[in-house]
């Protein structure tokens, strides 16, 4: 059973998402700030993080850094009633995983959830399986049927990125800022040209598509 840590300043909150979490067959640890919760993730194992911004000692973005410095891995949402673009930006280059506002709309919570340690499960494994491929992060290889094909990194990277959230829209903007970095001079056209040239190397594969949504971005479809 996974275990998951809720760290909140607000007890209405906690108790929230304890109960929801608990409904979901979660275990659920609880903490009062990012102090709490360091000292939590001394004495139990946690799968994931779901975190709230604004709070007294440490607020969600300081305990992140924290975390990031010598854990990659660990998933954390951030849950917020910050609202702002700017808000957003800054929990993702502070390292959150994910971002998700107030009022909470349980259900998207749930599946976020899902998602992100679905991601961490492939994350440790280095691995994600599509019927007969494989995509392998160590060699940024993709292999289908004895064939195998080793990709530029970062045309790699971004195939990697957009299955591990199928059916995830992202947009050009996060792809860019992830892949290739937040202060890099390439515009995002380069996304563009990035995901043409892996729709026409895995043209005919029935396994996967990536897919333009107009006006927001791509996601990644697996058919298997």
């Amino acid at each position: 059973m996974f275990h998951i840590l809720v760290v909140d300043d607000d007890k209405h909150t906690r108790k929230l998402l304890c109960a929801l979490l608990q409904n979901a067959n979660y275990t659920v640890t609880t903490a009062n700030d990012g102090e709490e919760a360091l000292e939590a993730l001394d004495h139990e194992h946690i799968d994931l993080v779901v975190l709230d911004v604004m709070m007294p000692k440490m607020d969600g973005y300081e305990f992140t850094r924290r975390i990031r410095e010598t854990d990659a891995t660990l998933p954390i949402l951030m849950v917020t009633a910050k609202h702002l673009p700017a808000d957003e930006k800054k929990g993702f280059l502070v390292g959150t995983d994910d971002y998700i506002t107030k009022p909470i709309d349980e259900e998207k919570l749930l599946l976020r959830i899902k998602a992100l340690l679905r991601r961490a499960q492939i994350v440790s494994e280095q691995k994600i399986v599509i019927g007969d491929v494989t995509l392998d992060y160590n060699s940024h290889t993709v292999t289908r049927r004895g064939e195998r094909q080793e990709l530029p990194q970062k045309e790699f990277l971004l195939l990697y990125k957009l299955l591990s959230y199928p059916d995830q829209i992202f947009t050009r903007i996060q792809l860019m800022d992830e892949i290739w970095g937040a202060d890099s001079d390439t515009g995002w056209e380069t996304v563009t040209v990035h995901v043409g040239r892996l729709r026409r190397r895995f043209e005919g594969w029935d396994e996967f598509a990536i897919e333009s949504v107009r006006g927001l971005g791509y996601k990644a479809v697996k058919k298997v």
